[in-house]
């Protein structure tokens, strides 16, 4: 039987693939055991790996985006002049049996050279610096609340039962408390004046739950607990102070954002994590220049600044709302076979804006009387609270880039027409204009 030999277009002629490592890379510029190098990860190697390159006349490169042993290569070969592309691991796989570094780069030169990989989304320097600063944010919140547990503890370990009479151990009562504690004070009544005038409790009643057993162990993790509580409290202020250093010098640098003013929504609830010391209300509004997000109910501050640092004004970059939806994994994953659907569940995988967002999707299902909850009791009530979350995230994305790329103002739908009832009102209205030919001039419409 003769063999037959499949030709495919050859999309990209010179193209290279890398196969990323944590102590070598492997550049492949074609299918010969000569075409294949490896380079090590020192910043000397960067430089040859992309010299390298330029000397064999590679325009293009393609790698894996491992971890984030891709990123110093990443700005080298850029700086070289080169058009690299970022893939996601799971669409450079290679087939079943051949598995070795050599064989994974010259495997993904051959995908990048017949046009089959896509680049994945990348944001700009000023949004990837205002993502480390909000992420590295978001990891000492996640410290603060392992110290705040932590006190709890040992307070609790020392008889101390300030978790029942107040209902935050770090808020304003609490943290008085606990340091007029370290600071070694034991009696209940003085402790207890230190009570906040919002506090629920009488004095009497916190009181008589501070009465300690004097454990000195205990007391000492407690005092380390609560240094380290302010010590990351600190470090929380600076940072909030680099993002709105970072946001205000981008502002400044643009007359069309600076030019935005808006009022402060008092009605928005200022949770204790958000930044206290910068107007993220003004900022958002001036740096998508002229776009309230916050006039969505159910979006915090906090939705706004991970949608600042996670995408940013790289939004424009999704072609359709749907297309930013699926990027978020927030649409359904249709899996169809001889006509019949098996599966439609949205994909696994999350990203900091995709828990943004059903948090505030989840948010807006206990608001009551508003056209984004009246939508949520509908899901819910058919399918479910989780799938209610799911559909409200996805529907904040499309009014979101619709917001930010169409610049349409977010309008509240206030009464809600099924589909049926809107096809009938257009069949109705297209036979009214047929039957007395009713023109644009007549209706004093501009098209």
């Amino acid at each position: 039987m003769q063999k037959k030999n499949v030709k495919m277009e050859v999309i990209n002629p010179h193209a290279a693939g890398i196969d990323i490592g944590s102590r070598s890379h492997f550049v492949a510029i074609g299918q010969g055991d000569s075409d294949v190098r490896e380079f090590g990860v020192y910043n000397e190697d960067l430089h040859a790996l992309a010299e390298w390159l330029t000397a064999s006349g590679i325009k293009t490169v393609a790698m894996e985006s491992t971890g984030t042993y891709w990123q110093s290569l990443f700005a080298v070969l850029q700086s070289s002049g080169l058009q690299v592309i970022l893939c996601n691991g799971k669409f450079t796989k290679n087939i079943k049996g051949k598995k070795s570094d050599v064989q994974d780069c010259q495997w993904i030169q051959k995908l990048h050279t017949l046009g089959l990989l896509t680049g994945s989304f990348l944001p700009d320097e000023v949004t990837e610096q205002l993502r480390t600063y909000c992420r590295h944010r978001a990891n000492l919140l996640e410290q603060v609340a392992s110290t705040s547990k932590k006190m709890q503890k040992y307070l609790r370990l020392l008889n101390l039962r300030l978790d029942v009479v107040v209902n935050d151990v770090v808020g304003l009562t609490g943290i008085k408390i606990i340091e007029a504690i370290c600071n070694g004070e034991t009696n209940p009544e003085k402790l207890a004046s230190l009570r906040n005038g919002n506090c629920k409790k009488s004095e009497a009643e916190i009181a008589k739950a501070l009465q300690t057993n004097n454990r000195k162990d205990y007391l000492f993790a407690l005092k380390h607990e609560y240094q380290m509580h302010l010590n990351l409290q600190t470090k929380i202020v600076e940072c909030d102070l680099e993002i709105e250093s970072l946001l205000n010098e981008q502002i400044n640098k643009d007359n069309n954002k600076k030019q935005h003013h808006i009022k402060k929504k008092v009605y928005k609830k200022i949770n204790k994590n958000t930044p206290k010391n910068m107007d993220i209300n003004l900022l958002s509004y001036q740096y998508f220049e002229g776009v309230d997000l916050l006039a969505i109910e159910g979006v915090s501050y906090s939705t706004v600044l991970t949608l600042m640092s996670e995408v940013g004004t790289g939004i424009h970059k999704f072609e359709s709302a749907k297309q930013f939806a699926s990027w978020l994994r927030l649409s359904p994953n249709n899996k169809i076979s001889g006509g019949k659907v098996l599966s439609n569940k949205i994909p696994k995988g999350s990203n900091r804006l995709k828990i943004a967002l059903r948090n505030a999707a989840n948010a807006i299902g206990n608001l009551k009387n508003t056209a984004l909850s009246n939508f949520f009791a509908r899901i819910s009530h058919r399918k479910g609270r989780v799938s209610a979350i799911s559909a409200t995230a996805r529907k904040l994305a499309v009014i979101i880039w619709n917001m930010l790329v169409k610049k349409v103002p977010y309008i509240p739908q206030t009464e809600y027409q099924f589909l049926d009832q809107k096809r009938k009102k257009i069949t109705a209205m297209k036979k009214l204009i047929a039957k007395f030919d009713i023109s644009p001039n007549d209706l004093n419409l501009q098209l």
